[in-house]
């Protein structure tokens, strides 16, 4: 059986770092970012707490491959990806931690 997944941009709250990573459980994914359980990763040094931009997938594997698109492209394409969702740069926590 395939699970699905989502891709998600996280910044910081000057929104100078983007982080994107890809996930099958995008609650849990955000949340122990934003508690920086682990804090030697990049999202905890570089405060990447901030939800951003996400898209859901119906397989993990999709998920990935559009991961990998994005993150081999340049900041610009990031930063237009994000501004398609969310230009005001809203936290989009609020909205998915009680689903």
């Amino acid at each position: 059986m395939e699970k699905g997944g989502c891709v998600c941009i996280l910044t910081n709250k000057y929104h100078t770092v983007l982080y994107v990573g890809a996930s099958s459980d995008l609650i849990n994914w955000v949340r122990k970012h934003r508690l920086k359980l682990f804090p030697e990763s990049f999202t905890a040094k570089y405060n990447c707490d901030k939800l951003v931009y996400y898209t859901g997938f119906h397989c993990i594997e999709e998920a990935l491959a559009e991961e990998l698109r994005i993150k081999v492209g340049s900041r610009a394409k990031k930063i237009e990806l994000v501004n398609s969702m969310n230009e005001t740069r809203i936290d989009f926590w609020d909205e998915i931690k009680h689903w």
